[in-house]
């Protein structure tokens, strides 16, 4: 097995990335992180970001002279490179995980998006008399799209909890880091007590030592 060089991760506050300081603390090797801030009026990543990788994106993993960009794929290289451990070796598990790896980004985060960008817009609408209209529009796309959409998701997220302790087989794997971003993220913006299955993971990967430990490396991070 390859053992760790130069990890260094490119940590951006409120983001993605602290899933994957969570998997870093899990998996135990020496690593380094560098702190970028969001821009406190645009609420984008800082230009320096775009030195590291052309998107200008966190969360970013440099290993060396690799650079990696997106958590899915940032989370398949650490685990088949370094932490074995967390990639489910049964064939139904390795299903399983690798429909909850791309169901986060592809199913569950657009609409979590869109309804933060839409509530953006609502927040910024003027003058006053504009605001009706703005909140009618915004309301009505929320109503016949991304409400539904983000409502069946988050169902069946609970309902697949409900039955099982981990999203993939009967052990934390790479597919319990990249899903916790979009259930904490939804939990700040729709709150707790809707869905009891979805609350009780996260308050359960929250009081494990290695998630703490990357909320102390990554500073603030306001879905903890």
């Amino acid at each position: 097995m390859k053992t760790p060089q130069d990890i260094v991760l490119h940590h951006l506050n409120n983001s993605r990335s602290q899933r994957i300081l969570w998997l870093l603390e899990e998996m135990g090797v020496a690593y380094t992180v560098k702190h970028y801030q969001r821009d406190a009026k645009t609420n984008l990543a800082p230009a320096e970001l775009k030195q590291v990788h052309a998107l200008g994106r966190s969360p970013v993993l440099t290993d060396g002279t690799l650079v990696l960009a997106e958590s899915g794929a940032i989370i398949e290289y650490l685990t088949e490179t370094y932490a074995p451990q967390f990639k489910p070796s049964s064939p139904e598990a390795l299903i399983q995980y690798r429909f909850w790896l791309h169901f986060a980004e592809g199913s569950l985060m657009p609409p979590l998006v869109a309804r933060l960008v839409l509530g953006k817009a609502r927040e910024k609408a003027g003058p006053f008399f504009i605001k009706p209209i703005v909140n009618k529009l915004v309301d009505g796309i929320i109503a016949a799209y991304y409400g539904p959409n983000l409502e069946q998701s988050l169902q069946y997220v609970n309902a697949h909890l409900a039955n099982n302790e981990w999203f993939a087989g009967d052990a934390l794997s790479g597919a319990d880091f990249q899903m916790s971003f979009p259930l904490e993220a939804m939990q700040g913006r729709v709150g707790k007590g809707l869905y009891p299955h979805i609350d009780a993971f996260v308050q359960k990967i929250h009081a494990r030592e290695a998630y703490q430990r990357g909320l102390e490396k990554g500073g603030k991070y306001a879905y903890a």
